[in-house]
């Protein structure tokens, strides 16, 4: 049973790496939306990952993010992920996604995953390069 109000936080220091002007989603060296937005999807899935079976996995279906402020090179940000939805064949789950720095929130959104058999998805997906 998957259960609602379960959290994960994962916390990093921006680097040059993930800036904006580093992953051309800008020009700026400031944390890159694609960056903190991958963060927080990484949070999702790593805490639906508590609730799964063997065979299991998950994987996005949609997103929607607020990135309301910049966080510079050299500052530690943190995203959480917190579990408010599960659909009534259990199949598809929400989330309320959270970021922030060391001086207040940077972004906010909602994200939604589904539980799917790992080998059926790559299956199916793989079955693509066959015509």
């Amino acid at each position: 049973m998957i259960y609602i109000g379960t959290k994960c936080q994962l916390e990093q220091v921006v680097t040059e790496e993930i800036t904006a002007a580093a992953v051309g989603s800008g020009a700026l060296p400031v944390l890159g939306t694609p960056c903190m937005i991958a963060m927080m999807e990484n949070a999702a899935q790593t805490v639906l990952a508590h609730f799964l079976a063997e065979g299991q996995g998950s994987v996005g279906t949609h997103l929607d993010v607020h990135h309301t402020s910049p966080t510079p090179v050299g500052m530690k940000f943190t995203v959480e992920a917190e579990i408010t939805a599960v659909s009534e064949n259990g199949k598809m789950v929400d989330f309320a996604l959270q970021a922030w720095d060391e001086r207040g929130p940077i972004g906010h959104g909602a994200h939604t995953r589904a539980i799917i058999s790992s080998d059926r998805f790559l299956s199916k997906c793989n079955a693509k390069l066959e015509g």
